[in-house]
């Protein structure tokens, strides 16, 4: 079988974004009008949380960009994710206003630390379209300069995932340092209002909710798309073999290069959306042990699918959820040992074996199914 399961095509992708359409719909429906204590109420907890899983699986179709269809395994993703909501943070602490304790306007973590006025370049970030755009830009930058230091170099295979990983400790350490300017350990949090909206009301959850379903849809569709082009196709070969690829008069470095700016974008736009509903951006959203979570999930769910990273990072959150409150102490042995299991029994994850288990009813029925041929003949 190919090591490589083809992605879902066509009508199935319609049908996987109708789906999410559906959900995202019955989910709100179920938030508004729903009486509460009824089974098909959604509180706004549940919304946010189902919101963060949204962004969790754009994430993880970011890194499957680069691991599933490029064959770049990047343990650096958990970096774009929190610059991008660590961009929106800063948007969103500059919103909460008038502080009661120090009585000014600057986020809290400022004044702990006595200064007596913005930063320059946390002024921009009143606006929210600036926050919005840096949230894309910043990761996508950081993805160009570090993708073409390391490719023009030639740099790959282990190596490469060594660097991201890397360079990922070395961000984390820096944010942690509270002279940085942003927050420190703990980070931006508190949020009060975004757009003019009150941050914790139900409507607000709810249009976050849907705003994290319409980014997934987005991206599945521009993956859906890319694929379908000559930019796909030789994103492919270069994971198949890079050699033929550069051999045949293609600049494999330049196609790197680009996919990995954008993979950080889209991780940044993920993690601009996670922030608002989670509550929260710190550097431990950077350390490297949430990179190697991602990629559990883009491994459990099926790399090289469309649809798998997106099936692995909601099973692997659902398990840790449930693990952190069943067996706290062991969630992370569970973890390993679901990584363990998929390496060895499932090695193209949940959506591959949905393939082998079609390719298994196909040749039964080749062998049951009596010969043509033959038939005619008798």
């Amino acid at each position: 079988m190919n090591q490589f399961p083809k992605g879902l095509k066509g009508r199935s992708d319609q049908t996987f974004i109708g789906l999410l359409f559906v959900f995202i719909v019955f989910l709100i429906l179920g938030n508004t009008y729903a009486a509460e204590g009824s089974a098909f109420h959604f509180s706004s907890f549940t919304l946010s949380v189902w919101g963060k899983y949204l962004c969790y699986g754009v994430l993880a179709i970011s890194l499957n960009m680069l691991w599933g269809y490029t064959g770049l395994l990047c343990l650096g993703q958990c970096l774009f994710f929190a610059l991008g909501g660590y961009a929106f943070g800063m948007y969103l602490m500059l919103m909460i206003g008038e502080d009661p304790v120090y009585h000014t306007t600057l986020p809290d973590f400022m004044d702990f630390m006595g200064m007596s006025k913005l930063p320059s370049y946390w002024k921009p970030f009143y606006n929210p379209v600036v926050a919005i755009l840096a949230a894309a830009i910043v990761p996508g930058f950081v993805g160009f300069i570090f993708g073409f230091l390391a490719f023009r170099s030639r740099i790959k295979g282990v190596y490469f995932s060594i660097l991201t990983q890397a360079l990922t400790y070395a961000a984390a350490l820096l944010f942690f340092r509270n002279e940085f300017g942003f927050g420190g350990n703990n980070g931006f949090t508190d949020f009060k209002f975004i757009l003019g909206a009150d941050i914790r009301d139900e409507s607000t959850a709810r249009w976050l909710f849907a705003a994290s379903g319409v980014l997934l849809a987005a991206v599945y569709w521009l993956i859906s798309w890319m694929l379908q082009t000559k930019f796909g196709k030789v994103q492919q070969a270069i994971r198949d073999s890079e050699n033929r690829v550069r051999f045949s008069g293609y600049s494999t470095t330049h196609f790197k290069v680009f996919i990995f700016a954008l993979s950080g974008m889209i991780a940044g736009l993920a993690g601009a959306l996670y922030v608002p509903q989670a509550g929260i951006i710190n550097p431990s959203e950077m350390w490297p042990t949430k990179g190697l979570d991602i990629v559990v999930w883009v491994a459990v769910g099926g790399r090289g699918t469309k649809i798998g990273p997106i099936i692995g990072a909601l099973v692997v959150n659902f398990i840790k959820s449930w693990a952190t409150r069943a067996h706290p102490e062991s969630w992370l042995i569970i973890l390993g040992a679901l990584f363990i299991f998929v390496v060895l029994f499932m090695p193209n994850g949940i959506v591959g074996l949905w393939y082998q288990l079609k390719d298994y009813i196909r040749n039964i029925k080749n062998k049951t199914t009596p010969d043509k041929a033959a038939v005619e003949g008798a």
